[in-house]
Order: structure tokens, then C-alpha cells, then sequence
């Protein structure tokens, strides 16, 4: 038995097709280079060479249009007030603060519950403002702008 032979019932094997022959090049074209046009002759000779006019014809270039938004900086909250934008009045502002019991609150209060400050001194820090969360509020259309949060 031949090992290099097909089996029984299917065609043997055929080489790739050719390069010319993938992307469909001509490849029963019998002249290597164009043949010139009718009334031509094939050494060129007679030839009218192009005309050119003295200046390039003008093209027109497409017109790009660019759109630009502008971005307000980003304005960070503190505990104190800051001078920005308002994005509801849109004047220059200084921010109007107000305090509100937030979590370090919340957490100072349990932490001096459990020290053993049961009479009511627990509750001390409600009372300071340096424990609190803080509220930026504009003082023109008194909209809310932005919070500082301490925990």
C-alpha cells in the first residue's frame, strides 16, 4: 500500500492556487504591458501630451466645525466658605454655610456615652460646629450647591 495516495473515493490533493490567480489577476494576458489606445502608435511617437491649464483647479475644502463646552472647575467644599459660580444664579458668589450632625457627631456621642459621660455630656458634640457636617448654600437664590462631609 501506497501511504502518499488519497483514499478510495476522494479526489487527490491539488496545490494552492497561484497568487495571480487569488486576486484575480489575468494571468493568459499576453502582453506584459498595456496595449496603447486605436490610432495611437505603440512607440508613443504622435502622441498629444496632456493639456494642463496655468493654475490648479480650485477644490473646495470641506468645512470642520468644533464644538467646545466649557467645564466649570471643579470647586472643592470645606468647613469654610468658598467663592465660586453659582450653577443656579450663575453669579459670583460666596457660599453660606450651615451645620448639620453628621457621622463624626454621631460617633463623638458614642464614644463619650461609652468613656462614661452619661449626665449629658454626651451630647456635647452637638453643640460644636467643628464636629459637624457643613451645607454650602448660595445667598442670592439660596440654592444648595455643594456639602463638606467630615466622616
Amino acid at each position: 500500500m501506497d501511504i502518499m495516495s488519497a483514499p478510495s473515493g476522494f479526489p487527490a490533493p491539488s496545490a494552492p492556487p497561484s497568487y495571480e490567480e487569488t486576486v484575480g489577476i489575468n494571468v493568459n494576458y499576453p502582453h506584459p504591458y498595456p496595449v496603447p489606445e486605436p490610432g495611437l502608435r505603440p512607440d508613443g511617437k504622435g502622441m498629444n501630451p496632456p493639456q494642463y491649464s496655468g493654475q490648479p483647479t480650485p477644490t473646495s475644502r470641506p468645512v470642520t466645525v468644533q464644538t467646545v463646552y466649557v467645564q466649570q472647575p471643579v470647586v472643592l467644599f470645606y468647613d469654610r466658605p468658598v467663592q465660586m459660580s453659582c450653577p443656579s444664579c450663575n453669579q459670583m458668589i460666596v457660599t453660606r454655610l450651615c451645620y448639620e450632625s453628621g457621622a463624626l457627631t454621631w460617633l463623638s456621642c458614642g464614644g463619650l456615652f461609652l468613656v462614661g459621660c452619661i449626665a449629658g455630656c454626651c451630647l456635647i458634640p452637638f453643640c460644636i460646629d467643628a464636629l459637624k457636617d457643613v451645607e454650602h448654600f448660595c445667598p442670592n437664590c439660596n440654592a444648595h450647591v455643594g456639602s463638606y462631609k467630615r466622616l
